[in-house]
């Protein structure tokens, strides 16, 4: 599942990239459109309420989903070894 949803957000957060650098050189309702919907969609999938909220708790989903996957899932007391006696 953090793949599918990292590689979700790395594409939400391209968009919300270019979407500002575009309406930064061309200021037109297209792109502020683009950039809205992507706002909603990036604060949506992310579950925040603002933009930078939403590349905040993007940047942690990207941060995990690039962790080894044992650090990523709970330690659970059977998975620790026993001490050597």
């Amino acid at each position: 599942m953090l793949k599918s949803e990292s590689r979700q957000v790395r594409t939400l957060l391209s968009r919300y990239a270019n979407a500002r650098i575009a309406l930064a050189e061309n200021p037109g309702a297209a792109w502020q459109r683009e950039l809205a919907e992507v706002t909603r969609t990036l604060c949506a999938v992310t579950g925040t309420r603002t933009i930078n909220h939403a590349i905040a708790a993007a940047d942690e989903i990207l941060a995990a989903a690039e962790r080894p996957a044992a650090s990523r899932r709970p330690t659970r007391a059977a998975d620790t070894p026993l001490a050597a006696a």
